[in-house]
């Protein structure tokens, strides 16, 4: 049942002389409702047929007879929006048979809203996402156009735009439903239905298709010359008429200049556009939590120098594999909140990491706890906790402040001078210790040469023999805390073995905890 007007009825007219479709009739004449789109190309013809062979009565009829409001449509009217899911929960109609014998292709839409709205092509499209195994319960419908609908459009606007101001209607070009909303619109309940999935507009899973034209791409060149400065080249493009471009130069150039270069309406064409490749995209997903290391022996990321693997396994390695794993994802990216050395154990509030993927299913609950589980009965080595997911925006927590908050450490440290437990009573009197720390030696290879100020908070010490004492202190993050122990060679000053006036070194160290609340703890 179409929504159609007395005065639309020269439009139709004009629209299908012109060679435009069914569906791209319904676009001109504003029809906002998903579901005349839904019909076949064959009935909506039909009905078109129909509403132009009805005697002219003097009052407005829609096409199926009934009295409508002489009101033109609003400028820039807000097309009908599907709700999340109803397209595939709601019973569509029949899914329309590809023809036998094609009619002519569409000037306009190129023959995308022709040939890309039967049973075989949507059946095409749901058998690359159903081979690709993934995993999802909504899904987006993304649509890629070849440049050149948007000049044709044009065209065929101007060649109505003068019976439009004769009628008094009006239209704006803007209320031209979009070749894209309108393909959309035809076929996105049949996909949801096939598949099983909601259409959402916010989903977290993107199934693209593509269509191109290869006779029509000369379309736009004319564009080039009229309006160059729209057309700049760019690295990751492949060529200069883009869409953004081509509108952009079609907002640009004047009636008259356009009427003069590009037929109106435009030329028919000989063959129909033709589909790319269907693909399918899940955006990414973020995961956050905290670990702690046990070991002395296992570097955080995969330690290769010179392209020579020096260590087996890491903190990264160890995480990734069974989160990879659940979500089926290829690739991936880990960042952490500081970087501690390969000898150095992280325990109590343990660091901060996180992760981020493209994956190939849905988010569910159940998959943070299992590898939760398989992690921490992977290895002895390290443990996770607070493993949750979180959103993009949420990962600038991790690096907010990165030298504002603090850390605590425990450090068992060697001294060349015997010291009594007097000698340590020095060392919990200093508070708030400013240090410079010029870029250490160890690190200078990837670090850029710079004095660095960093504070000492506070610091306490045990006594254990004359030689070995443990000391507990809270830094500004950021600290070397081992050149801060041995002074590395006077490149950071003051020092712990110039505060007790002997030469100090550091055995062991441990990251107590990280001062950050976040991300917040998730109850084991």
């Amino acid at each position: 049942m179409l929504s159609l007007k007395e005065k639309d009825r020269p439009i139709v007219r004009k629209l299908l002389d012109a060679g435009c479709c069914a569906r791209c009739v319904l676009r001109f004449c504003c029809v906002g409702k998903y579901a005349s789109y839904q019909n076949s190309c064959q009935d909506i013809n039909k009905e078109l047929l129909a509403f132009l062979s009805q005697a002219d009565s003097g009052q407005s009829h829609d096409a199926s007879g009934q009295d409508q409001a002489d009101n033109p449509p609003c400028k820039k009217m807000k097309l009908e929006s599907v709700r999340a899911g109803e397209e595939a929960s709601a019973e569509p109609p029949a899914l329309e048979a590809q023809p036998d014998a094609q009619p002519a292709t569409c000037v306009t839409c190129l023959g995308v809203l022709q040939d890309f709205c039967h049973q075989s092509f949507v059946t095409q499209v749901c058998e690359v996402v159903k081979k690709g195994g993934y995993q999802f319960d909504s899904l987006l419908l993304a649509v890629s156009l070849p440049a050149q609908l948007s000049v044709r459009e044009h065209s065929c606007w101007l060649h109505i735009k003068k019976e439009l101001r004769e009628k008094s209607m009006c239209v704006d070009k803007e209320d031209v439903v979009q070749v894209k909303d309108a393909f959309k619109w035809a076929i996105q309940a049949l996909v949801g239905r096939e598949l099983g999935a909601s259409m959402l507009f916010n989903s977290a899973f993107e199934v693209s298709i593509g269509f191109t034209h290869a006779e029509t791409d000369g379309d736009c060149h004319f564009l080039a010359t009229a309006c160059s400065d729209c057309f700049k080249p760019a690295k990751n493009k492949a060529s200069v008429f883009t869409r953004m471009a081509v509108v952009k130069a079609l907002e640009k150039i004047s009636d008259e200049e356009f009427l003069r270069q590009y037929p109106c309406p435009p030329a028919r064409p000989a063959t129909k556009c033709t589909p790319l490749e269907t693909t399918c995209l899940h955006s990414s997903v973020f995961i956050a939590g905290r670990y702690n290391k046990f070991s002395r022996e296992l570097p955080q990321t995969p330690w290769v120098i010179d392209g020579e693997r020096r260590m087996e396994g890491s903190v990264e390695e160890l995480i990734a594999a069974p989160l990879l794993s659940s979500f089926r994802a290829d690739a991936f990216n880990f960042s952490s909140s500081g970087r501690e050395d390969v000898d150095v154990r992280t325990l109590g509030n343990a660091a901060l990491f996180m992760f981020s993927w493209l994956c190939n299913c849905e988010f569910i609950e159940s998959k943070i706890c299992s590898s939760v589980q398989t992690i921490n009965a992977s290895s002895d080595k390290i443990r996770v906790r607070d493993l949750q997911i979180v959103t993009r925006e949420a990962m600038g927590r991790m690096k907010e402040g990165e030298e504002e908050k603090t850390k605590s450490y425990s450090a068992l440290i060697w001294t060349k001078k015997a010291i009594t437990k007097a000698d340590l009573d020095v060392i919990g009197n200093i508070k708030e210790l400013k240090i410079d720390q010029k870029t250490p030696l160890r690190v200078l290879h990837r670090r850029p040469l710079a004095v660095r100020q960093r504070t000492i908070h506070s610091m306490s010490a045990s006594y254990l023999d004359t030689h070995h004492f443990t000391l507990l202190l809270r830094t500004q993050a950021g600290t070397y805390i081992k050149e801060f122990v041995h002074g590395d060679f006077g490149r950071t000053k003051p020092n712990l073995g110039g505060l007790m006036e002997t030469e100090a070194d550091i055995l062991e160290l441990d990251v107590e905890s990280v001062d950050v609340d976040w991300p917040p703890a998730v109850p084991e």
